[in-house]
Parts: structure tokens; sequence; C-alpha cells
């Protein structure tokens, strides 16, 4: 009588034949140097900027033309094999982590840019285009691409449309969304889309707003056209020093109450300006319990005038010290420490957490005061570090994942200030979208009965399921042992919230 298969052998025979059958498929339609299903082939594709959870592809495909990417997509769904694509795989919510039983199809090498015309001052670009490329392309017709997040070196327009970036100066010139006209790319049946207009609005349901930020559930993005602006005449900075986190957070209300308008307005807390400070070496006030950078931008009179009524609205609200940038020089050296806050928190701790939950300006000190009392429950330091202008948080959690009990305690500490942010009338996300990070605080701000619309979004694009699933939208059950686990551990914080 033959012995039973222990069922960790019979999981690995499973995967092997699916694998064997997915790998068959695509080698019709792709080159054998485009395709990729050994470990040391895959592994490097198991995660994104998230790392604390990983899994490997079964396959990785890597098209080159936009045939190749729709002869994949036919593929995978005529096998109902799961598809999550990648861009430069910089995305901080685990949006891009691959499904054990699926395709990564990476995206990376339509990096082309089309076209840009100064005339309508837009960018045809593909989707692999890295962001900061874009305006490196412009800048000859004096132009630029606004939407600047912190990995804008590295991170592509593909993800940027997926997750809806912003960046420092989104305040003032807006997401992705607002500076996007069109987009094409393939449903995933392999079915050619677009969405938008090369003019200023399109015919019918605004459906471009619910791709832009869908995280690649409902579409594969290929090409997009983005807007331009010009170049600002000139740019200044104010770095104002505050003793007093309340302070801060009150003066970054008074400056919008005002009204003023700042090209960026952006806070760090005293652990995030040590951090930077030692790696980027910016100028920054080491003495001061949070700094703020306000930018101003436009003409020389322009600038000269809102940099004056932001100093005194700050001096007004506790500064005890401001800076202004007096050449470009300086201007830069102030923005290097924000835009290095990440790499610079990897330099005091093994790994980091990024949270992004948003909050009403007027609660951006509570929320601060709350992260430092769960500093201590959680026994875990934070360094904090945002868009203070339109409320959208970044605290960095540092632990070790290589210690199981310090990486269970950093997810009960995003979780507490997701559910908190929610609690001060906030979101769970801002800009880095939902991935397999948020889905529980998914369940906390959303009813199953929306849970289940959004649901219905995603069934009208994709009805078999397969782009990117498992993301963003938790289903019933889901929620519904996540509510049993915080009843079970007396976790519940914030009854009035919607509750599964």
């Amino acid at each position: 009588m033959n012995a039973p298969i222990p069922p960790e052998q019979q999981e690995q025979q499973q995967r092997a034949e699916r694998q064997a059958q997915i790998v068959k498929g695509l080698q019709a339609c792709l080159p054998s140097h485009a395709l990729l299903w050994h470990k040391e082939d895959t592994t490097p594709f198991e995660c994104d900027g998230l790392t604390a959870y990983r899994e490997r592809p079964l396959v990785v495909a890597l098209p080159e033309t936009l045939a190749q990417v729709q002869a994949v997509l036919r593929t995978c769904y005529a096998l109902d094999v799961p598809v999550v694509a990648r861009g430069a795989g910089t995305g901080l919510s685990g949006g891009a982590m691959p499904h054990r039983l699926g395709v990564t199809l990476s995206l990376a090498k339509f990096n082309q840019i089309i076209k840009i015309d100064p005339l309508s001052r837009t960018a045809v670009v593909q989707c692999g285009v890295r962001n900061l490329a874009i305006s490196e392309a412009a800048a000859a017709h004096g132009l630029y691409y606004a939407p600047d997040p912190s990995s804008q070196i590295a991170c592509t327009i593909g993800g940027n449309v997926a997750e809806n970036s912003g960046g420092v100066h989104c305040l003032k010139y807006g997401l992705t969304l607002h500076n996007v006209l069109k987009i094409k790319g393939f449903t995933m049946d392999g079915e050619a889309i677009e969405f938008g207009s090369d003019a200023l609005d399109a015919a019918g349901f605004d459906l471009m707003s619910i791709v832009i930020g869908s995280e690649g559930m409902l579409a594969v993005t290929t090409e997009v056209t983005v807007k331009l602006i010009p170049k600002p005449l000139l740019a200044r900075c104010i770095m104002a020093s505050f003793d007093d986190i309340r302070k801060a957070g009150d003066a970054v209300a008074a400056v919008i109450a005002a009204g003023i308008i700042p090209a960026g307005l952006e806070m760090m807390d005293k652990p995030m300006t040590a951090a930077v400070e030692d790696y980027v070496h910016a100028g920054y006030d080491l003495s001061a319990a949070a700094i703020l950078l306000c930018e101003s931008d436009g003409t020389p009179e322009e600038v000269e005038e809102e940099i004056g009524r932001m100093s005194e609205v700050l001096r007004q609200f506790g500064a005890t010290a401001i800076a202004v940038s007096q050449d470009e020089a300086e201007r830069l050296r102030f923005w290097s420490g924000r835009k290095n806050a990440f790499p610079a928190s990897g330099r005091i701790s093994p790994d980091y957490m990024c949270m992004d939950s948003t909050i009403p300006r007027k609660r951006v000190a509570d929320i601060l005061l709350a992260i430092q009392e769960m500093e201590k429950k959680y026994q875990l330091r934070c360094a904090n570090v945002f868009h203070a202008g339109d409320g959208n948080l970044h605290p960095l959690i540092l632990f070790d994942a290589n210690d199981p009990d310090q990486l269970h305690r950093c997810e009960l500490f995003g979780a507490d200030i997701l559910e908190t942010s929610v609690a001060m009338g906030g979101t769970v996300t801002g800009e880095h979208g939902v991935g397999v990070e948020k889905l529980n605080s998914m369940c906390v701000q959303f009813s199953g009965e929306e849970n289940e619309q959004m649901f219905g979004v995603k069934r009208a694009f994709d009805p078999k399921g397969l782009l990117n699933p498992g993301k963003v939208i938790p289903t019933l059950q889901r929620c519904a042992e996540y509510g049993r686990m915080l009843v079970r551990g007396g976790k519940i914080k914030h009854p009035d919230l919607p509750r599964f």
C-alpha cells in the first residue's frame, strides 16, 4: 500500500504542474529571454518596496512589444492565471507583490518617451518611463512634470498611475490624477482600452478617475499622456523651526487658512531631522521639535510677497527660527533632506514600515502626539515625515524583520495609526495605496456593503478577478475574521467606526 503524499509535497507538485502549463502557454508568444521561471530568476521579483511580505511568482514575463503584452494577457486569461503588473517595484504597500500561483508581468522594457509637444504642453510616454525622466526630457522646452514622489528618480509613470502618486509639490499642483490626460492599456482578456482624451474632457463617464489609483486591479497601463507645466521663474524655500509639535501643526493649518497655497508644505519631527541631517547634511535645526519646509514659486514679485506672508504666519504661530533659501543650491539642499527621508531611515534601522494615512490638517498635532504614545505602547521607534499641507502622513515605524515579535508589533502599531487617523476624520491611505499592507484597515474604514460596491467595479472590468487579486479590497470573510480578532484581543479603540 502506497504511503499518503504529505500535503506540502502535494502542493509543490501541483505548483510545478501549474508552472509547466503556464510556461508552455507563454513560450508561444514570448522569446526565451523574456520568460523567467527558475527560482534564482524569479526571486528578485518577490516583493516591492514593502519588504516585510514576500512571495515568488510562478513565472515572470518581460514583454517587449504591445502585441506581446496582449498575447500574455490573453494566454493567462484562457488559463485562468492571475496576473500582477509590475513597474520599478518602488511601491510601499505591497501592491506589486506577486501571486504565488500567478504571472508577474514586468513592463520595465516599455521605457520610451514617445513625444513631447511644447505647444500643447503634453508628453506621451510609455508606462516604464521614470517619473524624473519626463521632466529631464521636457526641460529643453522650459517645461516639467509636476508630481514628484520621493522615489521619482526610479519610480515609473505606470506605477504612479496605479497608486495616484503625489509628492512634495502635490499641494499646489495636484496628484497624478490632476496631471494626466489619457491612458492606454489592456484589460485582463487582452482587449485594448483607452481612458481620457487629448482634449480637456472626454465623453461619457470619467473612467480615468477610477483607473488612476486602482492599483493594477482594473487594467494594465501601457501608455500615458501627461500634462506639462512651465518651470517657474523663481522658487524659494522657508525652513521654519518649532520647539513644540502642536505649534508646528497649528502653523500648517494657519498657512492654508490665510489663503496661501504653497508649492510645497512639508513637516518632519525631531527623530527624522536627526536621521536625514546625519545622511545628507541639509542644514536642519537639530534642536527643533519639528521643522516645516514651505516653498513658494512663481515670478520674483509673487515669491517675495508670498514668502513674506508665510514668514509672518509662521512667526505668529511660534516659529523659533526661520531660514529662507538665498539661491537655488540652498533651496535644493533644504529639500534634499526631505527627499532622502526614506533612505536615511534605512541607515538607522534594519527595516521600516512606512504608513500612509491622511488626516484633516487641523489634527496634525493630535496624530503626532498619539503616535508618540504608541511608541511607548508597542516599544518601537517611529520617525515622522509627511505632506503637511494636505495632511498625508508618512510615519516610518522602525523594526527588525528578523524578529517575528517586532514585525507583529510593527503591524499592530501601523494598524493603530490608521484606525486613529480614520477616527480623526481621515483615511487609511493618501498616495501609497492599500496593496496588502492596509487590507485589514480597509475593514475599519468601510462597511461590508461599501467593499462589495468596490468589488462590483472590479468585476465590471475583470469578471474573472485575475488582475492583482487579493489586494486593495478586503472580502467579507477577511473583515469578519479581523473583527473577531480585535474583539478577542480587546483592541477595538473606536467603537463608532464602521464594523464589518
